[in-house]
């Protein structure tokens, strides 16, 4: 089965709001084995939406748009398909009434202008929605093509989603289906998206089932391993030798798997090892502090953080020596080992993680340009020092250091 994606709305175009729906759509038609080659954009136009449901229903089995089924002017999508096929709208009564009993149940008064998220394109049937007041809707054409309709509110779409179209798919599949679309994320830390590409090109350079896909994120890349099986587990069957060459090649840099960020892997490791930390922050302003205690079970390793931005909060809450900072500056492998010596010691915990640098814009020179950055580390063997020069705008600059000071906590702690 192919589908296609529309998703309207102009608040989209102009960027006002950020389209989730289309990545969870996607997601849960590749969980079935569904394929998506189109995922199209279009503003709050009839005549628009129309040409390009058109074209859709050309390109693929299955058509889903999402958005403007709302009660307003400008809900336009049922009545753009409409168009397309030649059909008129028409009142469901099974939908008005769930309409209608939604109000009741949520004891607030019906308007007028919500009885037209009751009408549907002739043929069409409506799909319950559970989470608000605009119905699914699913026209089933001629060849065994379909277009369904879903509101683009994203708790509402998830949950037709979820509970209608599911289930209708995988009715229209068989028992037996196409199989499914099965990935592995690993994420590498350390170097360039081109710098992996050019490692790992010959592996690339053949891929055929599964494929392999580099995504370059903020200081870190990952690489996206799809298999197309029957079941996940032929899928990961197929991976595992694919998985195992890339790792022979990378292993040095990967670190973690899927949605599992630098702070959940470092938090398992402080949890295994049942070590504490605490952090003295000056450039990244509490980002790295607040990385590691997004992570749940943070307070079984995180015991207290300094933001010590100013000399004098270096001095009088770290104690770090004047001297140091007279001679070599805030922004100095002298001064952050102080600070995570100093930050390990008010705070007495196994580990003390420090960073101090120039995130810019401004206040670069020649010997310490923007970007430089400085990282302390202090444990019971002693204390280590790293330095770093990152490129990007300040804030891709605490980021990136942040994520930095992570991978160097990782690291010691895999020693």
């Amino acid at each position: 089965m192919l589908a296609e994606l529309i998703m309207v709305g102009t608040e989209l175009l102009l960027g006002d709001v950020v389209d989730t729906n289309s990545a969870y759509m996607a997601q849960r038609l590749a969980e079935l084995g569904v394929d998506l080659y189109y995922v199209t954009r279009v503003g709050d136009n009839r005549e628009r939406i129309a040409q390009l449901v058109q074209q859709a229903h050309q390109r693929a089995d299955l058509v889903i748009t999402a958005g403007g089924l709302g009660p307003t002017a400008d809900d336009l999508t049922k009545e753009a398909v409409a168009d397309a096929f030649g059909k008129e709208l028409e009142l469901c009564t099974e939908a008005l009434a769930a309409i209608e009993q939604r109000f009741r149940r949520l004891q607030t008064s019906m308007s007028e202008n919500n009885k037209r998220q009751a009408y549907l394109p002739a043929g069409a049937q409506a799909l319950p929605n559970p989470k608000g007041t605009a119905p699914g809707v699913l026209l089933e054409l001629d060849e065994g093509k379909a277009v369904i309709m879903l509101p683009g509110v994203p708790v509402e779409l998830k949950a037709i989603m979820d509970e209608s179209v599911v289930p209708y798919i995988k009715q229209r599949l068989g028992e037996n289906g196409i199989g499914i679309i099965y990935s592995r994320v690993l994420r590498f830390y350390g170097l360039g998206e081109s710098s992996l590409d050019s490692m790992i090109q010959d592996i690339i350079a053949v891929q055929t089932n599964p494929t392999i896909a580099p995504y370059a994120g903020s200081g870190e890349v990952r690489l996206r391993l799809t298999a197309k099986a029957a079941n996940e587990t032929e899928a990961a069957r197929l991976i595992k030798p694919v998985e195992e060459q890339l790792l022979a090649r990378l292993g040095s840099y990967f670190y973690g798997y899927g949605d599992e960020g630098m702070e959940m892997v470092v938090a398992r490791l402080l949890l295994s090892q049942g070590r504490t930390i605490a952090l003295a922050e000056s450039c990244t302003g509490g980002l790295i502090s607040h990385k590691l205690t997004s992570v749940p079970g943070s307070s079984g390793y995180y015991i207290q953080g300094a933001v010590t931005y100013s000399n004098t909060a270096k001095e009088s809450v770290l104690g770090v020596d004047p001297e140091l900072l007279s001679q070599f500056g805030a922004v100095s492998e002298q001064v952050a080992q102080a600070m995570a010596i100093g930050v390990r010691e008010w705070a007495g915990t196994d580990i003390g993680l420090s960073v101090t640098g120039i995130a810019g814009p401004g206040g670069g020179t020649e010997t310490k340009p923007v970007g430089l950055v400085y990282f302390g580390l202090s444990h019971a063997d002693g204390a280590e020092t790293h330095r770093r020069q990152f490129a990007g705008d300040r804030l891709q600059v605490k980021e990136r250091a942040a994520l930095a000071a992570l991978d160097i906590l990782r690291q010691h702690l895999r020693k």
